[in-house]
């Protein structure tokens, strides 16, 4: 049987492994560098995040993953590496639906790295507008959440936007109630987003009955809200906690234990073709029977799986309405860019909203 190591040998070795990792972080750094002096003088002036390629480094990175560490763990670790190696080249502005401390900008972090410039918007539509006119390089949005559907002012607000989906991020979300004081029996009002309050309504019918139920426009904002006022509480996550100074008086509220919320990065770039992509479009059918039966047929009979669908008004005649798609694969594929083809030829509307790695962490 080996010997054990004693701690102080086992504490040089950490030392030592520390130095040349930090050695290797610093020349992959000095490399990052170089890409964006390599860019520059090949004329390209935007920024230099590139989807696709970070997609699949962190997809590798799981794929060589021997552990202990696990793959999620692993990826996380270099996401934070390339946020900073990014922002060495040039730091990234990403607008989000602030106020500070809502998911919305816990996804922005998970999907760029915290190596970013953070803005704040009011609504979901000035996220739109801050990119569009090139404020910020990349806006987060939140498109539907596994217990309470689809947010539809977001789907809407791509009907008059040139900006393309350029990825998507999925957030579990743990909802907890934060108050100034401990304990349940001083509460009066609880604050929160109105979907976050239907996430919840098992657990508040239960603990806290006769407490008013208060929708505003973020969970954030409920927390900043609950923090002034006698009596109340906010559902929020724990960063709002943090920003707030609020006590978590219970963690972990939500109905579903599964819950989780979908968000999609929205910009001026097309991702390129990884090993694992979705497209989102917007169509519309003519108005016959069995036309959109007709328009599905097309993606079936082409072998392209269809992962999701959502209707909405048009808004232009009574009883006209869109579908969102989603399907695997990405409109350059020769299959994908066949089909789409056949699909415009057979719809009355058809636009793509962007082809995009799906999501890694």
């Amino acid at each position: 049987m080996d010997k054990l190591q004693s701690l102080p040998e086992l504490r040089d070795q950490i030392d030592q492994i520390d130095k040349e990792i930090l050695l290797l972080i610093n020349r992959r750094a000095g490399i990052a560098q170089e890409v964006a002096r390599t860019k520059i003088a090949a004329g390209e002036t935007g920024d230099f995040y590139r989807p696709d390629r970070e997609a699949e480094v962190l997809r590798r990175i799981k794929e060589i993953n021997d552990g202990p560490l696990d793959d999620e763990t692993a990826a996380r670790f270099f996401r934070e590496l390339m946020s900073a190696c990014l922002s060495l080249e040039k730091p990234l502005d990403v607008a989000f639906l602030g106020p500070e401390g809502t998911f919305t900008q816990e996804a922005a972090l998970k999907h760029f790295g915290h190596a970013i410039n953070t803005r704040p918007m009011v609504a979901i539509g000035d996220i739109f507008r801050e990119v569009e006119s090139g404020a910020a390089h990349y806006g987060v949005v939140p498109v539907e959440n596994s217990t309470e559907g689809v947010i539809t002012h977001t789907l809407d607000s791509f009907l008059n936007s040139s900006l393309l989906i350029c990825g998507e991020v999925e957030l579990r979300i743990h909802h907890n109630l934060l108050s100034k004081r401990a304990g349940l029996d001083k509460i009066e009002e609880v604050f929160s987003h109105q979907q976050s309050l239907a996430q919840c309504r098992e657990w508040l019918d239960i603990h806290l009955p006769n407490a008013k139920r208060t929708a505003v426009s973020s969970n954030a904002e409920a927390a900043r809200i609950a923090a002034g006022t006698v009596g109340g509480a906010a559902i929020a996550g724990e960063a709002a906690s943090e920003i707030y100074d609020l006590l978590v008086v219970e963690k972990n509220i939500e109905d579903e234990p599964d819950n989780t919320t979908r968000f999609l990065i929205i910009g001026k770039q097309a991702p390129g073709v990884t090993s694992d992509d979705k497209t989102t479009l917007i169509i519309s059918t003519q108005n016959r029977s069995g036309a959109l039966h007709d328009l599905l047929a097309v993606l079936a009979k082409a072998g392209i799986s269809m992962t999701k669908i959502e209707s909405r008004p048009s808004r232009k005649t009574l009883w006209d309405y869109l579908f969102y798609i989603d399907i695997d694969g990405h409109q350059e594929c020769a299959s994908v860019s066949e089909a789409l083809g056949n699909l415009r030829e057979q719809s009355s509307t058809l636009k793509i909203l962007g082809s995009y790695p799906r999501a890694v962490l």
